[in-house]
């Protein structure tokens, strides 16, 4: 029985150890995320702001760039979201939750 018992602490101390190890990962990366985020915002304002500018030359080639430069900004929208969806909807949860307990 005391050998039981004894087995069953190693155990659960290895389990909590790694459930630790695990959370703080988890904590790590979405700090990575959110800076990832607030960067793509940055750089999405920007593009946005050169994307609204006249064009002054007619050539292909300048329209061409423009093109992509667009093709990015679309594609820095579509990562920017797809990454933060889940946490707008852990965010609205919370509020739900703190709402109900008032």
């Amino acid at each position: 029985m005391i050998y039981l018992v004894v087995f069953l602490s190693i155990l659960s101390i290895v389990a909590i150890f790694y459930c630790v190890r695990f959370g703080l990962l988890i904590l790590k990366i979405q700090d990575s995320l959110e800076e990832a985020l607030d960067v793509i915002d940055e750089k999405y304002s920007s593009i946005t702001e050169i994307c609204e500018r006249p064009l002054f030359f007619d050539s292909p080639e300048v329209r061409k760039v423009l093109e992509d430069i667009k093709g990015t900004r679309k594609a820095l929208h579509e990562i920017a979201f797809s990454l933060s969806k889940d946490f707008e909807l852990l965010d609205d949860e919370e509020q739900e939750g703190e709402e109900a307990v008032q």
